[in-house]
């Protein structure tokens, strides 16, 4: 990457790896950069087990037609992957009303359509960045297999698959005895399947691991600076630019700050009357140990009906799943985790999940799948790189790259449009 010297300061608000590529991206353009972050590491939070998977051929909206028929068994059954709790929250019923209008064959096209050029971009920009730096963070580029149990559901998926192939999708649908063939370790329940999905260039990669070798290479460079550990009380602004980001030690003044800090950003936001439409969606995670020799999926494998990720991360397995509504930390429901592992063994039985390291996490997510990156309303000076939602590992680098072309007045990557604020 060409870095040219900018006499431009920049905070940037989170050390998860939407804020930590954020902070890549701008200081190789020679910006002075400041990284500030409650966490003495990185990846403490969102970042930190997440799914493992790098999809970027997969990025359709959780809004989607059919979610109107599932609603009541979202509202009565506990085991449903995604179990909504109802809340006295004015926030909460303002982001369903919003997802529930995005529920439209129309706008679920729009933004595949959207994100696919934002994850493109980022799967560009993760060669580019390799092919300079040597990163070790579990990255396996073995490809993608969705396994259906369900004809009708796999075969209401095929005009998707259609449809994506005409945007650059690389996808092909197997049968069940094909999907077998594929990944080995599906035998078991392979006379369950009617068949899969499978894209050859999706990869499975270690998110934390990523985002440690981040920071080392941010470290090396003499433009940033890491303020970990340090707790952001409040956005100090006069008019319409924010002049200082006040700190548990004190006040950080820069020509530009930059809210990458997930679901923080809400209340941080909030007294400036900037009026962020994220919502957290928890989800979970188990993190299962591999012994040499162990048998496990060797590619990553998504249980279409059940809504659970395979991901080989070098000597684990992580396994992610569920989305819980209505909740607003990130604590590991036992029920949960256990149904969790009641669903693994049935489809992986040879898996020992008594090892398992259990991990909650919020995803920061919008009504309608989209991240917003985007100038904070009034503010000339406040810049907005949030609502990743479940793919901030994905859209991560095409997500900084975008930000940093707006922020320093570059010509944009691709169209803008799509994640304005408003």
């Amino acid at each position: 990457m060409n870095q040219r010297r900018h006499s431009v300061q920049v905070i940037v608000i989170g050390a998860g790896v939407v804020g930590l590529t954020s902070a890549w991206y701008l200081a190789n353009q020679g910006v002075q950069v400041t990284l500030v972050d409650r966490h003495q590491e990185v990846a403490q939070e969102t970042s930190f087990a997440n799914g493992g998977q790098l999809s970027y051929s997969y990025v359709a909206p959780l809004a989607d037609p059919s979610v109107i028929s599932k609603l009541p068994q979202w509202l009565l059954r506990d085991d449903s992957p995604l179990r909504f709790r109802p809340r006295l929250d004015p926030a909460q019923w303002r982001w369903c009303t919003e997802f529930l209008a995005s529920c439209t064959t129309s706008a679920v096209r729009r933004t595949i359509g959207d994100m696919l050029g934002l994850s493109y971009l980022s799967r560009d920009s993760l060669d580019e960045l390799l092919s300079q730096h040597a990163l070790q963070f579990d990255l396996l580029r073995s490809g993608k297999l969705v396994i259906y149990r369900d004809a009708k559901a796999l075969a209401g998926a095929e005009p998707m698959v259609d449809w994506q192939r005409s945007l650059g999708a690389d996808q092909k649908i197997l049968d069940g005895a094909a999907c077998v063939a594929l990944e080995p370790t599906l035998r078991g329940i392979g006379h369950e399947l009617a068949g899969g999905i499978y894209t050859p260039g999706e990869a499975t990669a270690d998110c934390a691991g990523f985002c440690t070798g981040l920071r080392g290479l941010l470290e090396q460079m003499p433009n940033v600076t890491l303020a970990l550990g340090t707790q952001v009380r409040e956005l100090v602004h006069e008019g319409h630019r924010v002049v200082a980001v006040r700190t548990d030690k004190g006040d950080l003044e820069a020509d530009a700050v930059v809210v990458a800090a997930g679901m923080f950003s809400v209340p941080l936001l909030r007294p400036l009357g900037v009026k962020l439409p994220l919502y957290g969606l928890r989800g979970y995670s188990l993190s299962v140990p591999m012994a040499a020799g162990s048998e496990a999926p060797r590619l990553s494998v998504t249980d279409a009906a059940r809504k659970v990720v395979y991901a080989p991360l070098g000597e684990r397995l992580r396994i992610a799943a569920m989305v819980d509504m209505g909740v607003d930390r990130a604590e590991v429901d036992p029920a949960r985790i256990a149904l969790l592992k009641q669903q693994v063994a049935e489809t992986f039985p040879q898996l020992d999940l008594d090892q398992a390291r259990t991990w909650a996490g919020l995803r920061p997510s919008t009504p309608h799948s989209k991240p917003i990156i985007d100038r904070a309303g009034r503010f000339s000076n406040l810049w907005l790189n949030v609502g990743q939602g479940a793919l901030g590992f994905t859209l991560a680098l095409g997500s900084a790259r975008l930000l940093a072309a707006q922020i320093l007045d570059q010509p944009s990557p691709i169209d803008p449009a799509p994640f304005r604020l408003n």
